[in-house]
Formats: structure tokens, sequence, C-alpha cells
């Protein structure tokens, strides 16, 4: 990819992120990086992320991957929404874990894309594989 890919990849990503009060304000989250087609997020477990068993919520697990999924399939600077996901829980998260999502575009035909995202701890553990299903719409995220 080009120098102007990925810098144009870093602009949406500071544009989308600076206005996502659920990914930044409410869940914590950080990114750690954006490039075409590819987004690093994470989030440190807080106790508003626990459920009635102690662990992180699967829904905050899911909240990650899916803005992971949304920065790496909105890097090119066309706007893009889910069109369907799925997500497999395969390791509970605790208090004080740090998750760090990488979301992965697997291929890009036409307005539809498909990306995978690893939820890892601070261990290397994976913690859940998610598969999201990106459509790209009308319009850009920043002006061109």
């Amino acid at each position: 990819m080009s120098t102007d890919a990925h810098t144009l990849a870093q602009q949406v990503a500071t544009a989308m992120f600076a206005v996502d009060t659920a990914t930044k304000d409410t869940m914590g989250m950080e990114i750690l990086t954006c490039e075409p087609g590819r987004a690093v997020l994470r989030m440190p477990v807080r106790e508003l992320h626990l459920n009635g068993h102690q662990i992180c919520h699967g829904g905050f697990i899911f909240t990650l991957a899916d803005s992971t999924f949304a920065f790496a399939c909105n890097s090119y600077n066309k706007v893009a929404v889910a069109a369907g996901c799925s997500i497999e829980f395969l390791k509970p998260a605790k208090l004080g874990d740090v998750l760090t999502c990488e979301g992965v575009e697997q291929t890009l035909s036409g307005r539809h894309g498909i990306y995978d995202m690893r939820v890892t701890n601070q261990h290397g553990e994976t913690i859940a594989m998610f598969r999201g299903k990106s459509a790209q719409i009308q319009g850009t995220v920043i002006p061109q």
C-alpha cells in the first residue's frame, strides 16, 4: 500500500474516533493502529464491564470487536456499515485484563467485504473470534 493510503486510513480513524462516544468514552477503547483494511484497538476490562459471573460481559467484547471492524472497513474513506456479523466466545476476560482486537480484511469485492477480528488478552490468549461482513454505502468519512 502507498503511504497516501496509510495516511488516509489514519485520518479516517482520527475523524471517526473523535465523534465515537461509544468507543472512546463509554468503553474506554484506544486505537493502536489503523491502516488500509486493518485496525487494532485496545480496551482494559473495568468493573463496569463485568456481568453477574464477575467476568467481562460478552456484549462488551462484541463491542470491542465491532468497533475494530468499523475502523478496518472504513479505512478506505468509503462509508461502510455492518451487513452481518458473528462472534465465538472462547475464554472469559476478567477484571484488569487488557483486551486487544486486531481486525483484518479477508476480501473486498465491489461494495462488500469480509473482516476477521481476533480478541486477545495481555497474555496473548484468544478470548473471541468475530467475523463481519461490510457493505459500502454512499459517502465518505472525511471530505476528499
